[in-house]
Order: C-alpha cells, then sequence, then structure tokens
C-alpha cells in the first residue's frame, strides 16, 4: 500500500510505496524519551521526503538512527541501517485509520501506568532481539 504523511508543522512531508498496515509499539527506554511514551511504528519501504534540510537525525545505535523536524520537532522516524529499513510514526501519517496495532516490543520495559488492549504478540527485548538474528 502507498501511504503519505507530514511533521505537525508540514515543513516535511515524505511518501512511501510498501506501506504495512501493523502497527508495532516499542516500549523501550530509548523510544520513550524519544516520544514521551511508546513509539507507535509502521514499517515502510521506498520512502521519500519532501523538506529534508529540515529533518534532524540522531543516531541512537551503532545500527539506527532516529528523525525527527528539525521545526516541531515531530518524530518521524526510526530508520535501521543494514538493511535499509525505514519505521515510520504511525501519527505522522495523512490517514492512520487503515492501521492496527499488532504487536508490542520491550514489554519488559513498559512502565506501569498504561497496557493496551487486545491479542497480539508482547515480546522482552531479548526476545524482540533474538528474532531478529533469526530473520536475517
Amino acid at each position: 500500500m502507498s501511504a503519505s504523511g507530514k511533521c505537525l508543522c508540514g515543513a516535511v512531508r515524505f511518501s512511501a510505496e510498501s506501506v504495512e498496515t501493523h502497527i508495532h509499539s516499542c516500549h523501550c527506554s530509548m523510544c520513550r524519551s524519544w516520544t514521551s511514551g511508546p513509539m507507535f511504528g509502521v514499517a515502510a519501504q521506498g520512502v521519500q521526503f519532501d523538506g529534508e534540510e529540515h529533518i534532524g537525525r540522531y543516531v541512537s545505535s551503532e545500527w539506527a538512527e532516529r528523525g525527527f523536524c528539525k521545526q516541531c520537532g515531530s518524530s518521524l522516524f526510526y530508520r535501521m541501517k543494514e538493511p535499509e529499513q525505514y519505521i515510520l510514526a504511525m501519527g505522522a501519517f495523512d490517514d492512520a485509520e487503515q492501521f492496527k496495532l499488532t504487536g508490542e516490543i520491550y514489554i519488559d520495559e513498559k512502565p506501569g501506568g498504561y497496557d493496551f488492549a487486545g491479542d497480539h504478540p508482547r515480546l522482552t527485548g531479548a526476545e524482540f532481539l533474538a528474532s531478529l538474528a533469526g530473520s536475517q
């Protein structure tokens, strides 16, 4: 599916060709610090940006960086370097109605103050990292 989106102020717009319709929520401490809550991410390929000069990039680990709008501060993406893959912030899409929460990761770092309903996989950080190693 193709989809588009933007940051809060509109300085950065994006379009993507292969957008998954399922959301994964990450409860790791870095995502929670970055978004002030869990990150709701949607995997996408063929991502193109307009307003690239307004994107700030923060290298948050050896394997990934996080992108945000330098004008309004909106979280835009988490990008894995190898293989290059974008996880776009669900809230930045123009139409978020098409997405459904299908999994949570780093559930062992989730604070006790909230829980998400639904019957979907909930992986600890170790389980999630092991799943990545198994998919390569």
